[in-house]
């Protein structure tokens, strides 16, 4: 009986051996763990990018201020009744009206809104 109890408790070892130490034991699990967490956070930033891509896409199919856009600021595109003001220096945009001017208005395309003439 005593022999049985002892080849019953080494295998119970050898089992305990693979699970720790063994191909397929701990190290294995909190290897495998890592890479799923690094896979986790890929797809997560996929995933944004995707959304970002089908807002885009749903923007374009939608309306032209999109592709308005992009013609302004890709090929430099003006419509044929505005008045592009190009500021050259970095000093240009800091630079304060003389006293007593008030400072020109513009809108975000760079022509002059009615209340003050382009110069």
């Amino acid at each position: 009986m005593r022999y049985v109890t002892l080849l019953l408790v080494a295998l119970l070892a050898l089992v305990h051996m693979e699970l720790w130490v063994g191909r397929n034991g701990v190290p294995r699990v909190v290897e495998l763990s890592s890479q799923l967490r690094e896979q986790q956070t890929r797809n997560d930033g996929a995933r944004l990018a995707n959304a970002r891509l089908a807002a885009e896409v749903r923007d374009l199919q939608e309306g032209l201020e999109m592709i308005e856009e992009r013609a302004r600021g890709e090929l430099g595109m003006v419509k044929p009744d505005e008045i592009l003001v190009q500021l050259t220096g970095p000093s240009a945009s800091r630079r304060a009206p003389p006293q007593g001017q008030p400072a020109p208005a513009t809108d975000t395309a760079g022509k002059a809104t009615p209340s003050s003439p382009a110069r």
